[in-house]
């Protein structure tokens, strides 16, 4: 998935958590900074490939020379399996405490904020 993709994939999570009230939750807004961080680890690991391509070579005894995958790509693809478990679960979050009313009474927020 192109990263331009994911950035409107959180815009879009960020929009439904609003119409559904619960932007101000607790447990969607600590998805969605991780779903956040997962982006910009994307973003990094793809340039990482851009630069140094899809792969390297690594040196051994005798200076051997064998050639690997980027190590790059392997953190690509769990960082984006990880950031699809994250949008799942933040969709799970949206559908369901926007269905229970959303945030005016979130008990983790009650038991958080002292109450």
């Amino acid at each position: 998935m192109e990263m331009k993709k994911f950035e409107d994939k959180a815009e879009e999570f960020l929009r439904m958590a609003e119409d559904y009230g619960v932007e101000n939750n607790y447990l969607f807004l600590t998805h969605f900074e991780m779903y956040q961080n997962q982006i910009e680890m994307l973003h990094k690991l793809a340039e990482a490939i851009d630069t140094e391509g899809m792969l390297v070579e690594k040196e051994y005894v005798k200076s051997r020379k064998n050639l690997y995958t980027n190590p790059a790509v392997t953190e690509y693809n769990r960082t984006a399996d990880s950031a699809h478990k994250t949008a799942s679960t933040l969709m799970k979050i949206i559908k369901t405490l926007g269905a229970e009313g959303g945030d005016d009474n979130d008990p983790l927020l009650d038991v958080l904020g002292g109450e």
